[in-house]
């Protein structure tokens, strides 16, 4: 039996209030992606204003990154059983406050708290905004088509912000930056009781605190053991001791969940290889994509000491690749299927990652610069597409809501430990090298997106390995009606 792509195509039409919610969720998501990526290339000059240390420049963006990905699962349940709607408003005001109190920061703890704040809010926000979101359209094209606006807004939020937040810095200050999320906010916290019912799963059991406890903590000790590891080093008492923690915090987790009669995770979802092998690869797609792009941050202003304002012209490239990769993503998907159009793409992040080592301090590396991240973004917001897709597909409706949060939980694990991973890298690459100029600075940007190249490309080795379709009974319909759906949302 064929389906109709036409007949799939009307079935997916939205109302004017269902694109209202669109916009709200959808960009909320944005939001909070524009707003993790958008003080990377202000860091060095909020550093000189603050005071910050170059080493523990980072640590604004992990400051956000490590509770937003630790708090994920834990929110994500707490949101089932106190109100999705009420649960979103909450993180929003959350947000929008510690936005504000992030622009006005005084001194470097002020803003790192500010920007932990943030994070909690993040982790509030994002859990609560892909339960509304699959709630409020049903099965079938509706929400297919609402995961991938909401799965491209994701993307194109953080290579925006990229962008945008050179442009603020150079032209008015970095403050600004934080300063745009708090209107934002506010709209969204009066349109959201508007705009949505309360949702809430009336049949979810109590708040498994075990699995709470072990899974929060195993994720916080392992990100923090990895960002800790750029300042005091990978064979560190505390770094180790902080990985150590979080791989038994996590083993005691996965055996909680194998015994308690209503575990905060399904761990028979896990063992599908769609959702275990996909999440994989979402992981290192975003994670080599924020640690490339805070290298890149380091050769333009360390390297070849260019302005923010024209760092972030250079990352415009990257940006306005990825809006095409976003546009043509479905119309790729629908011809060649889904499993190659997230083999591809990561491969040719990979590529264009790794013709990044040849970058030096010549004139000559800037076109080399503009066309492999516009390369790599479109080969991103492809291999992103696919992974989502990949990820949540083929499950019933009652997992439906695990699977995504567990893809969005690997996507901002890769967001977090991307970063602190190549600076790791690159420290010890300058370090190696003997000095502290732009040529050392060099010598380790490059280690780090070596380094990223042969991430990326294990992860599309991967891909081939664990990922292809299986084998089943010829059929007449050719292309998954997943596929059809996307082609018809490209259309």
């Amino acid at each position: 039996m064929t389906s109709d792509p036409g007949n799939s195509a009307a079935k997916a039409r939205f109302t004017t209030r269902q694109w209202l919610i669109i916009a709200l969720l959808c960009g909320a998501q944005f939001m909070l992606a524009l707003d993790f990526s958008i003080l990377s290339v202000a860091l060095p000059v909020l550093g000189k204003d603050l005071g910050f240390a170059l080493s523990d420049l980072q640590w604004v963006v992990t400051a956000f990154a490590l509770p937003s990905g630790g708090l994920l699962l834990l929110f994500g349940r707490a949101a089932d059983l106190y109100g999705r709607r009420n649960w979103f408003i909450a993180g929003m005001v959350l947000f929008t406050v510690a936005s504000l109190a992030g622009g006005l920061a005084p001194s470097p703890g002020f803003l790192l708290a500010a920007r932990a704040a943030q994070g909690v809010a993040a982790a509030m926000l994002t859990p609560a905004a892909m339960s509304l979101l699959t709630t409020n359209f049903p099965e079938g094209p509706q929400r297919d088509r609402a995961l991938g606006i909401n799965g491209a807004l994701l993307s194109l939020g953080f290579l925006s912000g990229v962008v945008l937040g050179g442009v603020i810095t150079d032209l008015t200050s970095w403050r600004v930056t934080l300063f745009i999320s708090v209107p934002v906010g506010l709209l969204a916290s009066i349109a959201a009781p508007i705009l949505i019912k309360e949702s809430r799963n009336e049949e979810t059991p109590r708040l498994d605190l075990l699995g709470a406890v072990t899974v929060t903590g195993g994720l916080l000790s392992i990100i923090y053991g990895i960002t800790s590891a750029q300042r005091s080093g990978w064979g560190a008492g505390t770094t180790l001791f902080a990985l150590a923690a979080g791989v038994v915090l996590l083993i005691a987790f996965f055996a909680v969940e194998s015994r308690v009669a209503a575990p905060l995770v399904d761990l028979n979802v896990l063992r599908r290889r769609t959702v275990s092998w996909g999440n994989a690869t979402g992981l290192v797609t975003f994670a080599m994509m924020t640690g490339m792009v805070f290298l890149l941050t380091l050769y333009m202003q360390q390297v070849r000491g260019m302005t923010p304002l024209n760092a972030g012209f250079t990352f415009a490239s990257l940006g306005v690749a990825a809006v095409l990769g976003g546009a043509f993503a479905a119309r790729i998907i629908g011809a060649i299927g889904v499993h190659r159009a997230l083999v591809y793409g990561l491969l040719l992040q990979a590529a264009s990652t790794a013709v990044l080592f040849f970058l030096d301090t010549g004139d000559g590396s800037m076109p080399l610069l503009l066309v492999a991240t516009a390369t790599g973004g479109f080969g991103h917001l492809l291999a992103v597409v696919g992974y989502m897709i990949t990820a949540t597909s083929g499950l019933p409706d009652h997992e439906q809501g695990l699977a995504t949060g567990l893809a969005y939980t690997g996507q901002q694990l890769g967001v977090t430990v991307g970063t602190p991973v190549l600076a790791t890298v690159a420290a010890a690459g300058i370090d190696a090298s003997g000095g502290s100029g732009s040529t050392a600075v060099l010598e380790g940007v490059r280690d780090g997106l070596l380094t990223a190249a042969g991430a990326l490309l294990v992860a599309g080795l991967v891909a081939i390995a664990f990922l292809r379709p299986r084998q089943t009974a010829p059929s007449p319909a050719p292309a998954p009606a997943v596929d059809e759906q996307v082609a018809a949302d490209a259309r």
